[in-house]
């Protein structure tokens, strides 16, 4: 038996397996820890959703510019665009920007003459100014850049 063997044959030990098991918590702390719970945006920014005729009629109380996205949850062009109207309600900060479902609240949308989907209504002060009928981002940016004026 060569000299190597021997060695490792008498020489070696056997010990139990052990674990071990770790109790640091900072395992699971998160990685950003500076974070903001809330931001600085003001109530008017973003869109907001209708979802009553109390709500509307809150919404139309208001002073200023609110446009009204009438859309409903089937409707194929309203999903296309509803993007479009996150991103005027961040550019346009001092318009209102509202959306109402049809088939949630039609009471609202009867009482308007709301005949296709998407319509979107701009208000100034309570009172209807303009409607762009259809998923067109262009004709509702420019009726918004018009009424803001």
């Amino acid at each position: 038996m060569s000299a190597l063997r021997r060695t490792l044959l008498t020489t070696a030990s056997l010990r139990p397996a052990t674990t071990t098991t770790t109790t640091n918590t900072r395992l699971y702390q998160p990685l950003i820890t500076n974070t903001k719970l809330f931001s600085t945006t003001t109530a008017r920014m973003g869109v907001h959703n209708i979802k009553n005729k109390a709500e509307w009629d809150s919404a139309m109380s208001e002073k200023g510019v609110a446009i009204v996205d009438f859309f409903a949850v089937w409707c194929g062009p309203c999903k296309v665009i509803a993007p479009k109207i996150v991103e005027f309600s961040d550019k346009h900060t001092n318009v209102r920007f509202y959306k109402l479902d049809v088939d949630e609240v039609p009471e609202v949308a009867q009482e308007v003459g709301v005949r296709a989907m998407p319509t979107f209504m701009i208000y100034k002060d309570g009172e209807k100014i303009n409607e762009v009928v259809g998923a067109n981002p262009p004709a509702v940016e420019s009726a918004i850049t018009a009424a803001s004026a």
